[in-house]
């Protein structure tokens, strides 16, 4: 066992939205063999009944909270910097002065940073010991990726987040002795654009609690007994969630809808956005924060995740595949898991392509089922999180043991001098 510290940019509790069931389950994954000492921000006021649940869980705990709109503001110092907008959203004089705290009180012997925007607080707190990384994404691929879709001066400010992330994203994976992300396919697009990094960097996939998103759970229905639900779930105020929603309200269901009259497009998930609001009518339900998504999941008529603007391994595909629903994605989200259509994953990259796939699911509830339950045993077969997040242990034993030499290096030599 091993004191480790593990910083975290979004507080990992609860586990309900992508980055925070990682976040999560790699803490727990920690903590199975190690003290854990977490530092992380809380950013939504929703999360604040949840602190006593997660000081019990990880005693050894600080937390800075954050306030989006000032933080938001105060990020523009980047712009006179030179630097991510995001480093500075991030900047904490608190935090950093808990870890500097947490160094010289307790023998930390090697820090893990999920996200690379938490790597300031490592490298300034714990200089010269072991770092990991998980950055997951290619976030500044994300920015670059947002820039077409807005106007001036917004295209402009993410065209320059996507190249200052970028070039931290690529200081950090050369300052840490291993860096992870969550696909083999993040981690080729990421050495395309820092070819340097090429061999510090590795994949991670993510799991799904199997246990918790079964199809045999006992929960009712939420929806009305003659219609056709079609389910989204997902953060939405994450804008590749945003986009993804408005794409198949505006372009698809009304398509969907004239074959199938009783067909309701259910977006499912917290803090839907203006945007987002603005969709509800007679023919889509925008529910906010649910205590479970689970009846939805489970009672679904079809389960869609068109996401347009995201890429990576989207734990809301692995989620409805494990509640034995059959998801339709676009290509990019679909090549991420590796599952066919046979096994539950259907391809669909055009308005034609969701239409006819998802009026497929609608008109045949058995075979629906039955491709369901393939899609169930391949998560059961390739999603644990337990043998995915086992990556990161042979990493981290072999900085433990070194940082251990390096201890008893500096111990050897200054006996040495005593003795002189």
């Amino acid at each position: 066992m091993a004191n480790l510290l593990y910083l975290v940019h979004r507080m990992p509790y609860p586990p309900d939205k992508g980055d925070k069931v990682r976040s999560y389950h790699l803490l727990r994954h920690l903590q199975q063999r190690h003290r854990v000492f977490l530092g992380t921000f809380i950013d939504d006021l929703a999360d604040e009944q949840h602190l006593d649940a997660l000081r019990q869980l990880c005693p050894d705990l600080h937390v800075a909270r954050i306030q989006p709109r000032w933080r938001k503001l105060a990020s523009l110092q980047g712009l006179l910097r030179g630097e991510a907008l995001s480093l500075a959203y991030y900047r904490d004089a608190g935090l950093m002065a808990w870890v500097r705290q947490v160094a010289a009180q307790h023998d930390i012997r090697a820090s893990i940073v999920f996200s690379s925007t938490m790597s300031p607080f490592a490298l300034g707190g714990l200089p010269g010991k072991p770092m990991l990384v998980d950055i997951v994404d290619v976030d500044s691929a994300k920015w670059t990726q947002y820039a077409p879709a807005h106007r001036w001066p917004l295209s402009w400010l993410y065209r320059r987040e996507g190249l200052t992330l970028l070039a931290h994203e690529r200081a950090t994976a050369l300052a840490a002795r291993r860096s992870y992300f969550v696909t083999p396919q993040e981690c080729e697009l990421f050495a395309s654009l820092a070819p340097d990094c090429r061999d510090r960097v590795t994949a991670m996939g993510n799991g799904v609690n199997a246990s918790f998103f079964q199809p045999d759970v006992a929960v009712d229905s939420p929806f009305a007994e003659q219609e056709l639900p079609i389910v989204f779930t997902g953060a939405m105020d994450y804008w590749p969630n945003v986009d993804g929603v408005r794409w198949f309200a505006e372009d698809m269901l009304p398509a969907i809808r004239q074959r199938y009259p009783r067909a309701r497009f259910w977006i499912v998930g917290r803090n839907p956005t203006p945007a987002v609001q603005a969709l509800t009518s007679d023919a889509v339900s925008v529910t906010g924060t649910v205590p479970d998504v689970r009846p939805y999941l489970k009672h679904a008529a079809a389960v869609v995740a068109p996401l347009r603007v995201a890429r990576g391994l989207q734990n809301k595909i692995l989620e409805g595949m494990a509640m034995a629903q059959p998801v339709v994605t676009v290509s990019s989200c679909a090549d991420a898991i590796g599952a066919q259509a046979d096994e539950g994953l259907c391809r669909a990259d055009t308005v034609d392509g969701f239409v006819n796939q998802v009026c497929e699911w609608l008109a045949n509830a058995e075979q629906r089922w039955r491709v369901g339950e393939q899609a169930r045993r391949f998560v059961l077969d390739h999603f644990s999180w337990d043998a995915h997040l086992s990556v990161i242990d042979r990493d981290l034993a072999g900085c433990i043991q070194l940082d251990g030499a390096a201890d008893l290096t500096s111990t050897t030599v200054a006996a040495a001098r005593e003795v002189c």
